[in-house]
Formats: C-alpha cells, structure tokens, sequence
C-alpha cells in the first residue's frame, strides 16, 4: 500500500468512528462528498485491499507488443547504430506503429547511450523563407564516408528548396568537381524548373575568387564568368554567394540529418556501390520530403520550363580559331571540320566549341549554325573545364616539380657570369677578312680613274 492509499484508509476509518464528517474527510483528501461515500463503501466491503487499484499489477493495454519490442532491440543493439526519431520512422515505413518516446524509454531501459548528445539551445537569428517554391535554391556539398565507417570518403552533392526545405536533386562524386555540380544542376532542371535564384558557397568552381583581369576584361568592366556561372547565365538565374557557412544554415543542417539517417540506411540495406546508392536516393528523398518537408507560404511556383537547347548550354564554352588545316583543338582533343558551302574552306573562322555533359564536342558558327557534333571519347568522360586563368596557372606551376622555385633569402649568392654574344647569332655567313667589302670606303680623289672617264 502506497502513501496515498494510507491516508485514504487513515480518512475512512475516522469517518466510520465520527470523528470527522464525510464532507470534511472529501476536502482532507481532495475528493468529493460522493466520491468519498463509494471509497468508504468499498472498504466495508472488501477492507483495506480495497482502496488499491484493480490495474495495479495488471499489465497495461496499451503497451507494445513482444514482437515490436523485440524489434526495436534489435535495431538498437544492431551494428549500425540509430537515432530515436529516425528508428521509429524505419519501423513507420514497415507498418510498424512506435513512437520516439517508446523508443527512448526502450533505449534507456537497455542503458544504451544516445547517438548524438543533446546540446543546449544557441540563440541565432531566423531568416524568413521565401514564399514561392523556386523562388531560391541553396546547394552545397558535403564529404563524408558515406559507404563504411572505414571507406574512403565521398561527396555527395544537394539542393534543397528555401520555401519548404524540400531536397531537389541528390547525386554523389568522389570529389566536388564541377561535373557534379552540372549533373547537380541538370537534375534540378528537368525534375522541378529553372528556379529564380541559386545560394551556394564561394568555391572556384561557382565564382571567380582571382584578382586576374585580362585586357579584354578590363575594357568590358567586368571578370569572366566560371563555366558554371556562364551557364547560370545563359539559364538566366541568379547566384549568390555565401560569405559563412550560417548564412545558408538549412542545407548545412540537411547534411547533419543526411549524415545520420542516409549513412545509417546505406549500411542497413548494404549498399557499397555508386550505382546501388544512386538507385536509391530518388526513393529516399521522396520518403524525407514526405516526412519533414513544410508547405510553403503561396501555392504558386516560381519554376521556369526548362530551355530545349539545355544540352548545348549545360556545357564548358570555348571561343576558337580555325587552323589551316581545318581543325579546332581544345586541351586534349580536337576536331576536323567538314567543307562549307561550294567545299569551302573554314580558315580563320571564329567558332564557339561547347562541350557537354555527355562528352559530346559541339562546333558552332555564329552565322552558320552547328558545324560539327563529335561523340562522346571511349574511355569514362568528367566535365571539367580546359582553360584556366594566370593565377591558377602560375599556382599549378609552383606546384610542380620541375618548375622554378623562388630564391631563398638566406642563401648564399652565386655571382652571375658575365653575358656574352656569343650562340646569340647562328646561321649567320660573316665575309672572310680579305673580301672585299670589308675594306674601307675612301671617297675618290681628282685625277683617279673610274668606270666611264676621268673625274
């Protein structure tokens, strides 16, 4: 018998020797009159047993089954370790009803520590959605080993929507290269639309970060675009971008939760490979947006239709002259023109050549069109761009073995030899000293004979 049942029995058994009334053992207790009237009724019927409860001992109603217990514990011993929100929603998508708490109180019971410990709360400053879906897109990228604790470490590429949290488009590269963010891109436009405007970090690939400036810049006022924001422009969407991490705070707390719960559910399904895990992460963002992602504030969408040429423009632009021979040649690969018209030829002609996503080369002429379409080379085909500017090609050249290093200061001088003439001038046919040329010109004096008379 508890506390409480004690002082029912103690009020009960003064009202049946008239020491109080039954009105005041009700307020003593915080019951009713009547309710008092029933418990001293009970009493005279059954004793002191009565006053406890007949669901004391009884196992609850409402308490889970053996065999979802037993699953629960088996995922929480498992080797692949599990959040308590995210437990419950794998069991959800099994139909399996358990809530978070049940799975906490299970997890405590087995005196198993949490995944992640819980921090307090830091204060920050919420930045208002937007109102629109595709009205702003954030993407980013986030190492990590995605496949085994052990493995090597893959990039997995992201857009999510501003409106609703969302994820767009997902796709994973051994690094962050600009392939990926093309493919990236690529999937967001023939999914959703081309959206208003893009946030993302300030890597080279996305924007230029050099204080380069080449004369033809200098005249237009403006840097050259990365081959990612030329086709940002050509898409006709805006980018901006970050200066911190916190200022695009939604997709970096994506990776957070895509960290726990993708990692965790590649390792439960054994997922190793590239294409395996590429075959699953439409079926994931599709569970992940049901479950957390929020209605935005108008029903309208700011998507655009995708343009019918995006192969052409989802490609690196290259501006070229053509040789003599009829062929452009970018870093790595070239191309031989057919005729023109009446078989003439393309000399000197300035062509645009655009390489695709898809390894295919295009060569395009401003005045006539399309020129030629080479295919895609043999061997696995990424997307990067062939040119670079002066900064980037003098850090590649420090970076090189056989490049020249900077002198050391505290190194002793070697005095320099004296420069001679000498290898300068080769192929060259000097007159011997006794030619004729090499004598001096004396102007000629009265009386000497030349051709033609006497002076």
């Amino acid at each position: 018998m508890g506390r409480r049942d004690a002082r029912r029995l103690g009020m009960v058994k003064a009202a049946e020797q008239a020491r109080v009334t039954n009105r005041e053992a009700a307020a003593g207790l915080g019951l009713s009159v009547r309710q008092f009237r029933r418990l001293r009724k009970r009493v005279r019927e059954g004793g002191e047993p009565a006053l406890v409860h007949g669901n004391r001992g009884r196992p609850s109603a409402r308490r889970l089954a053996a065999e979802v217990r037993e699953r629960v514990v088996a995922l929480l011993t498992g080797s692949v370790k599990l959040n308590d929100h995210h437990l419950a929603d794998l069991l959800a998508e099994e139909q399996v009803v358990v809530s978070p708490a049940s799975v906490r109180r299970i997890r405590q019971g087995l005196r198993l520590p949490p995944k992640r410990r819980r921090r307090p709360p830091q204060h920050r400053r919420r930045r208002n959605r937007k109102a629109r879906r595709g009205e702003l897109v954030l993407i980013d990228g986030s190492p990590f080993r995605w496949f085994d604790a052990d493995g090597p470490a893959w990039t997995l590429l992201g857009a999510i929507d501003d409106a609703t949290s969302e994820i767009l488009h997902l796709t994973l590269r051994p690094t962050e290269d600009l392939h990926g963010y093309v493919t990236l891109l690529h999937g967001v436009l023939t999914t959703h639309g081309v959206p208003v405007t893009l946030y993302g970090d300030r890597s080279g690939i996305l924007v230029r970060n050099d204080s380069h400036w080449t004369l033809a810049e200098e005249l237009a006022g403006e840097q050259r675009p990365t081959q990612f924001g030329r086709m940002l422009a050509e898409l006709g969407v805006a980018f901006i971008p970050a200066r911190s991490p916190q200022a695009k705070g939604r997709i970096e707390r994506l990776w957070a939760t895509l960290q726990d719960r993708l990692a965790a559910e590649l390792r439960l399904r054994g997922s190793t490979t590239l294409e395996a895990t590429l075959a699953y992460l439409p079926r994931f963002i599709a569970a992940h947006n049901r479950r957390l992602a929020v209605p935005p504030a108008e029903a309208t969408r700011a998507f655009r239709a995708a343009p019918r040429d995006l192969d052409r423009i989802l490609a690196c632009v290259y501006e070229r002259v053509v040789a003599r021979d009829n062929t452009v040649t970018i870093p790595g690969r070239w191309a031989q023109l057919p005729p023109g018209p009446y078989r003439r030829s393309w000399h000197k002609a300035r062509v645009e050549v655009r390489e695709t996503l898809d390894g295919r080369l295009l060569v395009l002429n401003p005045r006539h069109g399309l020129l030629l379409e080479q295919p895609c080379p043999a061997s696995p085909f990424v997307l990067e761009s062939r040119t670079a500017d002066r900064a980037t090609r003098k850090r590649a050249l420090d970076g090189c073995a056989g490049s020249p290093k900077k002198p050391d200061r505290d190194a002793p001088r070697v005095p320099t030899p004296p420069r001679t003439r000498r290898g300068q001038l080769t192929n060259i046919r000097r007159p011997s000293p006794a030619n004729p040329w090499r004598k001096r010109f004396l102007p000629p004096t009265p009386g000497d004979t030349v051709a033609g008379g006497r002076t």
